[in-house]
């Protein structure tokens, strides 16, 4: 096998073969690049994160934890996050990443249920005062480089690079196998406490030989990893792929220096959500109005000089596959980005299946469809709409929950997606909404919010929508603004009335295009910004339904006695 192969033989079962294929083959490779502060950046090679992988995996083996303990990683990404995670396996355990955005009762609780018997904490900055009272002070702590330092008496820690530089590598790194539990998934917890998805080695290595025939990838290619690496669709296409394909990582410091990182990587591949490719798309804009871009893009030779510009303003110049994941992206913003020669494609997928279901393949592409099943996929539509998928790479249950590991699965075997979606005559998939998000009105009508909620994601003036209204005659919105649009609306009372008209514009258009029952009576502008911090949003940015729900649904009379299409709480 020569250096430029990925190792997809079944002779790498895991993960850990792969680290040492490449370890061997191409030991003075730069694997990572990792910004430590601003003008500060180190490389790693594979052999050198072999070598630390190695000397962490000795010392955690020092600690006599029995076999297959659960060890939790908390912390921003980084280098040192992968190859905490690589350590805790070739040590012959089990790791559960945390999100880094979680509040302080969801990580004792992720904690606690796990029983993790050891944790490793790495960047996290103004998150750190959130989570740490979550943090039990007996647990023996491991703090990465870039994260918060602790001290004794209070804390049992001890440095990242202290204990790499006395402990020697290990001698005997835990031979794994792939149908073992390599890691313990929590879910973003939309609806409660976090589920803990149970994913097993093989399935690690079975989503990259699915995505190997479609996508090319290989180790030439470069990514930035930025989005949370708890997120099983990070996990999947940066650590997971970057492992299997040999291919170069770069990381992210920070907001601040995105943009900076971005373009230091020059990526090859791409993977972001719809909320930073909106707010790339509004930035632009922002810059060269729509207006004029459309006047510029019909002149032929300066139309290609604007958009190559475009890309190599946003650090994407060099992508060749762009992937959209997490939630839908709209149409707009899709064919926008197409329009500028960036192939970007959808994908579908959960935690429960490690991101491996669906994706749009270069050529056949649909726009507002998911794509087709990667290989080994098999999908079907139930009587009632529901999505429901049998793949390689399903999940081993939920950690702990017995009783509804058995309620997700079909008897014949299905994952229960609990989303709506139809197939297209090619085998596309389309995502049509939630069951559970489904809610009837006062006229006894059934709606799905979630095809709304994306007609309104694609405007510059929403940063997030929930559309709601059991029991109300029709249905309504409640809507955030973008922080900067929330400030200027609150100092200045000329710019929520240029807000009111325009949402009332945006109002107008998406309810010519819904069914009678569907159409929104309102849009309510709300005066509080939905984070993760005050619960409103999940660690993946997804809006929590219910609690938005029983907020404001109490209050909303009040508003709607207005009789206006747009109403602010501000």
């Amino acid at each position: 096998m020569s250096p430029t192969q990925s190792p997809a033989s079944p002779h790498f079962p895991t993960l850990l073969h792969c680290l040492q294929h490449w370890a061997k083959t191409m030991p003075n490779q730069v694997y990572f690049t990792q910004p430590m502060a601003p003008g500060v950046v180190v490389d790693f090679t594979w052999a050198q994160v072999y070598d630390q992988v190695a000397r962490m995996a000795s010392y955690l083996q020092s600690l006599n934890l029995p076999p297959k303990s659960n060890i939790a990683i908390l912390g921003k990404n980084s280098a040192h996050w992968i190859m905490a995670d690589l350590a805790i396996w070739m040590a012959d355990h089990v790791s559960v990443p945390i999100y880094p955005t979680v509040n302080a009762e969801t990580a004792a609780y992720v904690l606690e249920h796990s029983e993790a018997k050891l944790l490793f904490i790495g960047k996290m900055e103004e998150l750190w005062p959130v989570v740490e009272s979550g943090i039990p002070r007996d647990l023996p702590v491991v703090t990465l480089p870039l994260g918060p330092a602790l001290q004794a008496p209070e804390w049992n820690a001890q440095g990242w690079e202290t204990l790499v530089s006395t402990q020697a590598p290990t001698t005997t790194p835990a031979q794994r196998t792939e149908d073992e539990m390599a890691t313990i998934m929590y879910t973003s917890g939309s609806t409660g406490n976090p589920k803990g998805v149970m994913v097993r080695f093989g399935a690690m290595t079975r989503c990259l030989q699915g995505t190997a025939e479609i996508y090319g990838i290989n180790p030439a290619d470069r990514m930035l990893s930025y989005l949370p690496l708890a997120h099983a669709a990070e996990r999947a296409v940066v650590e997971t792929g970057s492992l299997f394909f040999g291919f170069h990582v770069y990381f992210s410091l920070g907001l601040t220096t995105f943009i900076e990182d971005l373009r230091r990587a020059r990526p090859t591949l791409f993977f972001s959500v719809p909320r930073l490719w909106t707010k790339f798309y509004n930035g632009i804009c922002a810059k060269i109005s729509p207006r004029v871009q459309t006047v510029l893009f019909r002149i032929p030779i300066l139309s290609r000089i604007i958009k190559k510009k475009i890309l190599h303003q946003l650090g994407l110049g060099d992508v060749r596959l762009a992937l959209s994941g997490s939630a839908p992206l709209s149409t707009k913003l899709i064919e926008w980005y197409r329009g500028l020669g960036l192939e970007l494609l959808e994908g579908y997928a959960m935690t429960e299946n490690f991101a491996y279901s669906h994706g749009n393949r270069i050529g056949i592409a649909r726009v507002g469809y998911v794509g087709v099943p990667f290989p080994g996929v098999d999908c079907r539509i139930a009587e009632n709409g529901e999505v429901q998928v049998k793949c390689p790479t399903i999940m081993m249950g939920y950690y702990k929950l017995p009783e509804l590991t058995a309620e997700t699965f079909t008897d014949d075997g299905y994952l229960k997606t609990g989303d709506m979606g139809v197939i297209d005559e090619m085998g596309r998939l389309k995502i049509t909404g939630r069951i559970k998000a489904l809610f009837k009105t006062s006229k006894g009508k059934y709606v799905a919010p979630v095809p709304i909620e994306n007609r309104l994601m694609g405007h510059a003036l929403i940063e997030a929508v929930c559309v709601t209204g059991p029991s109300l005659s029709q249905p309504i919105g409640f809507v955030m603004l973008p922080l900067e649009e929330h400030q200027a609306v609150e100092a200045n009372p000329h710019e929520k009335e240029r807000v009111r008209e325009e949402m009332a514009a945006l109002l107008d258009k998406t309810n010519a295009a819904l069914e009678p029952h569907e159409q929104l009576s309102a849009l309510i502008v709300v005066k509080d910004l939905w984070t993760m911090d005050n619960g409103f949003l999940t660690p993946t940015m997804k809006i929590k339904r219910n609690i938005i729900e029983a907020h404001y649904l109490p209050k909303v009379e009040q508003w709607l006695v207005q009789k206006q299409p747009v109403v602010f709480e501000l």
